[in-house]
């Protein structure tokens, strides 16, 4: 991890949550701490984008719990969660208007309901974790089916699964190729020679073919429109020996009109040196769901965009701080955009992202994607690299979207004091 997320000087959500690993909180758990309201200051170094999700480090005393926030000079309540770990504080909020300078906000708190919270506490220790926003479903953290831990089915504020049912579920209408692109996924296919990308129960069987196995689950926070869990994997080759493991800070939020889905996941060479090849076939991925391909048998009509404005196949392989995919699904505009942080492992990442609906960022692909320097990794033994991506679910267009400003809000966040 970089230097400035240790020395807590939090630059945004994956950095944040690092902290919140420390130990679980539940933000039902604290009802004998103060109900006043509390006024805080949102300082920006640069305009704060409205609706996008912010998640910042507060100065000051603030109880962690459930709130909701309200500007000072007016406007509606909306939801915000606070996470206290180890003397640092952290609010996650939407703020409602963009936000300038250093305006003052009143923060409200209020008691969570065990029956609203994200993940029922009957199901903390599941191998398939139904996790929930406000209520309503929003994914399952799935670690017992296939060969690696994958979330399905991931629901966007429309109310349907923005990611493909297949293998899963059989669905009329969907494409059903690469069984191993499973939903929403991390993994990569040359990890010292072994491949744990296309490993699947359902493609051939493969001698080199790896997988990967959770160790250990802590739930960080358990809020209403808030979750975070921390989790341990074993990368394992086919003889059940440890190529190296990872740890991963996934953070579930639907706070304001779209979801999002925070990862901050940082692999770990402790079984010796790890080799990240040289291959397309990676690393961070999900699989739209087939309505919003760019072309498939049915020429749905999607369309992918990435920062600099490349569309389509011209996307393919570039590098990029961000790319939206966008389509029809169940007759509304349906968009799934994944942000690459700034302290992520080769920012900006080149991106595998194809007109039949598989969407993955990956560092390592370059000569697959035409550059003339190997894009090899080599992680020394003990040492460590880093990845962090925002996963933001919306409606609309990529034009209308306003991911500039949802992206600013991830790397920049803002300081919050409490007055």
């Amino acid at each position: 991890m970089t230097a400035s997320i240790r020395s807590l000087s939090l630059s945004c959500i994956g950095s944040a949550l690092v902290l919140l690993a420390a130990a679980p909180a539940r933000a039902g758990d604290d009802a004998g701490s103060s109900t006043a309201d509390r006024r805080v200051v949102v300082r920006v170094a640069e305009k704060l984008a409205a609706e996008a999700l912010v998640v910042a480090e507060v100065k000051g005393s603030l109880p962690p719990g459930v709130y909701t926030i309200k500007r000072d000079d007016g406007g509606e309540p909306s939801p915000a969660e606070v996470f206290t770990l180890n003397g640092t504080t952290l609010l996650a909020f939407v703020p409602d208007r963009d936000v300038a300078g250093a305006p003052g906000y009143i923060l409200s708190r209020r008691q969570a309901k065990d029956q609203g919270l994200a993940i029922a506490r009957d199901r903390l220790d599941a191998k398939r974790v139904a996790i929930a926003t406000g209520g309503r479903p929003f994914t399952s953290y799935i670690t017992a089916e296939g060969t690696k831990p994958y979330y399905f089915p991931v629901i966007g504020p429309t109310g349907a699964s923005y990611t493909r049912a297949f293998p899963m579920e059989a669905v009329d209408g969907e494409d059903k190729d690469h069984p191993h692109q499973r939903s929403l996924w991390f993994t990569h296919g040359n990890v010292n020679g072994l491949d744990f990308w296309a490993s699947d129960p359902n493609n051939k069987p493969n001698p080199k073919s790896g997988s990967i196995k959770e160790t250990s689950r802590t739930i960080v926070h358990n809020g209403e429109r808030a979750a975070v869990l921390l989790t341990t994997d074993d990368w394992l080759g086919p003889d059940g020996k440890k190529i190296c493991e990872d740890e991963r800070i996934v953070g579930f939020f639907g706070m304001g009109k779209n979801r999002v889905i925070d990862f901050d996941i940082t692999v770990k060479a402790t079984a010796g040196p790890v080799t990240f090849g040289d291959t397309k076939e990676g690393m961070f991925g999900l699989r739209v769901a087939s309505s919003m391909d760019v072309k498939n048998k049915d020429n749905s009509g999607g369309k992918i965009t990435n920062a600099e404005g490349l569309t389509d196949e011209a996307a393919w392989g570039k590098a990029s701080p961000w790319v939206d995919y966008v389509g029809p699904l169940q007759g509304k505009t349906a968009g799934i955009a994944i942000l690459n942080h700034p302290d992520s492992f080769r920012f900006p990442t080149t991106w595998h992202v194809r007109p039949y609906g598989l969407f993955a960022a990956n560092p390592f692909g370059w000569h697959d994607f035409g550059q003339k320097t190997s894009g090899e990794y080599v992680i020394p033994a003990g040492e460590s690299i880093r990845f962090m991506y925002r996963v933001v679910l919306h409606t609309g267009d990529t034009a209308t979207s306003n991911l500039p400003g949802a992206f600013q809000a991830y790397a920049q966040p803002p300081l919050v004091e409490v007055k």
